[in-house]
């Protein structure tokens, strides 16, 4: 029998309907442990929802809502100008629809974890923080809250009672400061897999992020993130659960 994992191992999928963006994120339902559906926001649809709830229905894998700013042009990377009701709204909106779309398939959205802009905003600014705190809480109450180990936002929800998850990522570089290094730099991504299996090993045995020889950053997650959209995501994923499931 396989060892237990030594964390959770979660993807966001759902944002890629082209015919090998479903065969992929497919494939990594066979690898995680949970995952993050887009849910019409910056990208997603009601066929994609319905097809992946019932996936991770018949996979065992925890089922949650991947909710971001609705702007789809720029994926939900850019942060938008919009007042904290509004992201309150649209949040309860979008995981609404998920929470819809899997009670009919007989699935239970375990958690949320807003996606590219939202997440770091809800990070760092605590109107936004707190707006993604109660649309959650208006469209599923009982659903964790995922955001990044250490940050304020995290914090924030767990001060206020609600079950949080913290997350850390095996396919980005973090900076010193314990920030995911912006997209727009060179080796924001790690997209080799023994790489980002190595991160992950270390991330999961509690010795954080090396920043070379001698220097970590303390990193104390419960769940670790593979995207679906990172080149050679299904290969970093099996890399990442080997890494993880070791005993050695």
């Amino acid at each position: 029998m396989k060892p237990p994992p030594l964390i959770d191992l979660n993807c966001d999928i759902g944002e890629d309907e082209s015919p090998a963006g479903i065969t992929r994120d497919l494939a990594l339902l066979d690898v995680v442990s949970s995952a993050n559906i887009a849910c019409g926001g910056h990208a997603g649809s009601e066929a994609s929802m319905r097809r992946l709830a019932a996936a991770c229905r018949d996979k065992g894998v925890r089922l949650g809502a991947h909710p971001g700013y609705e702007d789809r042009v720029t994926f939900g990377r850019v942060e938008l100008d919009i007042d904290a009701a509004s992201v309150r709204r649209s949040v309860a909106a979008q995981v609404a629809r998920l929470v819809a779309i899997a009670t009919k398939c007989g699935a239970l959205v375990t958690h949320v974890k807003p996606h590219g802009a939202l997440y770091h905003a809800a990070m760092r600014r605590t109107e936004i923080a707190d707006a993604v705190m109660h649309g959650v809480a208006d469209a599923a109450p009982h659903a964790a809250l995922v955001g990044m180990a250490g940050a304020m936002g995290t914090r924030r929800w767990e001060i206020a009672g609600r079950r949080v998850e913290h997350e850390a990522f095996a396919d980005r570089r973090y900076e010193p400061d314990g920030s995911l290094r912006s997209r727009t730099l060179p080796g924001a991504v790690l997209d080799d897999p023994a790489l980002a299996a190595a991160q992950a090993r270390s991330i999961a045995r509690g010795h954080g992020v090396t920043h070379g020889p001698g220097h970590s950053l303390p990193m104390d997650a419960t769940t670790l993130c593979i995207h679906s959209d990172s080149p050679g995501s299904l290969d970093i994923a099996k890399a990442v659960a080997a890494a993880i499931t070791r005993v050695d």
